[in-house]
């Protein structure tokens, strides 16, 4: 027992490493030439940068540290330990990153070039000052951003760490608006997302595209936490039980629970049959169905996590 939670806290603290050091290259190589904020310290110090100079990495470490110091005070010790690694992890490879490669884009249209500079072009800069020009490609340079963000905040997710910086900032607001915490976590995000027009000659595209940046990354984090495969919850109320029953049981080769309910109409004792499938697999119930039951009725719910024996193992202490 004790070997297998060294392997798994081994394997975390890879996911961590791994996690922090995407994180850092998304927002270097992609976010940052493009002056783009999806929201965070990271998305902050972005604009921060852009106005004034200073590493992005220095930014953030000043906004993260007293973030974490006064959450815990307000909050309590709800940040651990690696919270705290995954914090100094991304700060330390943000640093390399920015020192070694600087802000050039990995993603752009045409070459790269000093001559003939027109307002389409956006100067990025190497040891902080700014020598090369590049034209942007906006939309695919998003979807890299975000998918990259996504994948890499999945896997520090993945290795129990908890997101800090901003998130704090709503945690706090919410233990004193009571306004929901996903509320202020929007408006937190759209704040930061709405400051890059603060940025000299930004126009709306850069929020715009953050908010994009968001949204895929959203996406891409759950299907790293939870994986891609998509279950569906039946609730099927039928007069042919042992039918339906025998059809989940041999055919689908899944198991489920039978309730027994009333009818609010006449009061008619009805029963319910609880079953949840992999989306090919309720395809072939919904065909069938109406040969085994046509009166039947069904209540088919999304379920984003399914836990227990046949799917995802139950989480360990």
């Amino acid at each position: 027992m004790e070997n297998t939670k060294l392997k798994q806290e081994i394997w975390a603290y890879i996911l961590l490493i791994v996690g922090s050091f995407l994180f850092a290259a998304g927002d270097v190589m992609f976010v940052n030439p493009y002056h783009l904020a999806p929201g965070g310290t990271y998305g902050l110090s972005n604009v921060f940068y852009s106005l004034w100079g200073w590493k992005i990495s220095y930014w953030a470490i000043c906004m993260d540290v007293p973030l974490l110091i006064i959450g815990t005070w307000i909050l309590g010790p709800k940040f651990g330990i690696k919270t705290i690694v995954s914090t100094f992890l991304i700060f330390g490879f943000t640093w390399v990153l920015e020192t070694l490669w600087g802000y050039k884009p990995v993603i752009f249209e045409g070459a790269i070039t000093s001559n003939q500079i027109s307002e389409t072009m956006i100067g990025f800069s190497v040891g902080g000052d700014a020598l090369n020009y590049f034209t942007p490609d906006y939309f695919l340079n998003t979807v890299v951003a975000g998918l990259i963000y996504g994948v890499a905040i999945g896997l520090i997710f993945k290795s129990g760490a908890t997101s800090g910086g901003s998130d704090i900032i709503s945690m706090i607001l919410h233990k004193y608006t009571k306004i929901s915490l996903g509320t202020l976590v929007l408006i937190v995000d759209g704040c930061i997302t709405i400051s890059t027009l603060f940025i000299p000659g930004a126009t709306f595209r850069l929020p715009i595209y953050s908010i994009i940046v968001i949204f895929i990354e959203s996406k891409m984090i759950d299907i790293v936490v939870d994986g891609v495969k998509s279950y569906k919850t039946a609730l099927i109320i039928t007069d042919k039980v042992e039918d339906v029953r025998d059809y989940v049981l041999n055919t689908l080769h899944r198991g489920g629970t039978c309730f027994a309910g009333m009818g609010l109409f006449n009061g008619a004792e009805r029963k319910m049959i609880y079953v949840t499938l992999e989306r090919a697999d309720l395809v072939k119930l919904k065909s069938n169905l109406r040969v085994l039951d046509p009166n039947a009725f069904v209540n088919i719910l999304d379920s984003s996590e399914i836990m227990g024996l046949g799917f995802k193992a139950l989480p360990e202490e």
